[in-house]
C-alpha cells in the first residue's frame, strides 16, 4: 500500500501546508529574500530580527562554512522593525490565508515592551517572535540565560500585548535549567517556543593559517548544523516535556536531512525552521527536505505529522 504522506501541521490557532520554514537570521534581512523563501515549498515564513533601529551588524567575516555545520557571529544586521513590519502586514493583505511570523528583540530590556506596543498598535495579525537569545551582538549577553531579566521582559511584554507570540531561546544544557525555564515561560501566554538558537561562542580554526574563520569577538561565534543536532533534540524534546500542552514548538538545529527534520518532529515539534542548511545551500532545501521528510514517514507507516509528533520511545 502506498502512504501519501501530509505536511500539514498546527501551531496555537493557525495552520500550515508544510513543516518546513526559515530561520530568523537565515535568507530573510530583505523584501526580496523574504519572497523567495514564500514562493518555496515552506509552509510558512519568518522575517530577520528586527531590532528598533537598522543595524549594520558585526565587521566581516562574520559567517563561515565549517566541516559539519557552520560559524557566525553576525551582530543582528537587520533593517528596522518598521521595515518588516510593513512586509509582513502586506504579505498577510495578500496572502491572507497563510500565516507569517514577525521576529523582533531589544538591545535592552526596555525596547521589548516598545516593540510589542508597536505591533499590538498595528495590523499585524500573525505570530510575534519575541528573540531572547541573540548570542553575537558584542558586550551583551543572551538574556534568555538571565531568569529574573527574562521574566521582568515576558511580564512588560504581556502587560499590553494581547496578539499570538513566542520566545526565541538559546540552548540549554543542565536539567534543572529546562525545570527554571519551563516554569518561567509557563506563566505567561505564550502561543510557542523556537528551540534552539545556535550554540553561542564556538571557535574554530583554519588549520592553514592558524587564524579564527571569523572576525568578530576575536572568532567566537554560534555554531550550527549539524554540530547542533543532539542539542536541538535534547531542548525540544525537554521542553516538550515541561511546557503547558498549549505552547507550541519550532524546532531549530542541525537539520540537514529529512530524516533529522522526522526526530525534531518526534521529540515534539509543530514547526522545524532551516538555518544552516538554507544558508549553505539556498530554498532549493525546502524541495529537498520536504521529499526527504515525506520518505521517512512512509518508510514508517505515517501519514501525517501528528501521528508521531512528540512519540520518541525510551528503553
Amino acid at each position: 500500500m502506498i502512504i501519501l504522506a501530509s505536511l500539514k501541521t498546527t501551531l496555537g490557532d493557525y495552520r500550515f501546508d508544510n513543516v518546513f520554514m526559515n530561520a530568523s537570521g537565515v535568507h530573510c534581512e530583505t523584501a526580496a529574500e523574504l519572497d523567495e523563501v514564500a514562493a518555496s515549498p515552506a509552509g510558512t515564513l519568518v522575517t530577520k530580527t528586527g531590532t528598533l533601529q537598522p543595524r549594520s551588524g558585526n565587521p566581516e567575516p562574520r559567517f563561515a562554512v565549517l566541516e559539519l555545520g557552520t560559524i557566525n557571529s553576525m551582530g543582528l544586521p537587520n533593517q528596522g522593525v518598521d521595515y518588516y513590519l510593513a512586509y509582513a502586514e502586506q504579505f498577510q493583505a495578500q496572502h491572507p490565508e497563510q500565516p507569517i511570523f514577525l521576529s523582533v528583540a531589544g538591545m535592552q530590556p526596555s525596547d521589548f515592551p516598545v516593540l510589542a506596543q508597536k505591533i499590538q498598535d498595528s495590523g499585524f495579525t500573525g505570530l510575534t517572535e519575541f528573540n531572547l537569545s541573540c548570542p553575537n551582538v558584542p558586550g551583551k549577553p543572551q538574556i534568555a540565560y538571565d531568569l529574573a531579566t527574562t521574566a521582568e521582559i515576558l511580564t512588560a511584554i504581556f502587560t499590553a500585548f494581547k496578539k499570538p507570540a513566542g520566545v526565541k531561546l538559546p540552548p540549554y544544557f543542565d536539567l534543572a535549567q529546562f525545570d527554571q525555564v519551563a516554569a518561567i515561560l509557563n506563566r505567561y501566554p505564550l502561543t510557542f517556543i523556537n528551540s534552539i538558537n545556535s550554540r553561542g561562542n564556538g571557535l574554530w580554526i583554519d588549520p592553514e593559517t592558524d587564524t579564527t574563520t571569523i572576525r568578530p569577538k576575536g572568532g567566537f561565534g554560534g555554531i550550527g548544523g549539524q554540530y547542533a543536532k543532539p542539542v536541538a533534540l535534547a531542548n525540544v524534546r525537554a521542553f516538550r516535556q515541561r511546557l503547558r500542552a498549549d505552547i507550541g514548538i519550532i524546532g531549530t538545529g542541525g537539520v540537514t536531512t529529512g530524516r533529522d527534520a522526522y526526530e525534531l518532529i518526534l521529540c515534539g515539534a509543530n514547526l522545524v525552521s532551516l538555518g544552516s542548511v538554507l544558508a549553505t545551500e539556498g530554498v532549493g532545501a525546502f524541495s529537498r527536505l520536504t521529499t526527504e521528510l515525506k520518505a521517512e514517514m512512509a518508510k514508517k507507516g505515517y501519514s501525517r505529522v501528528d501521528e508521531f509528533r512528540g512519540q520518541l520511545n525510551t528503553l
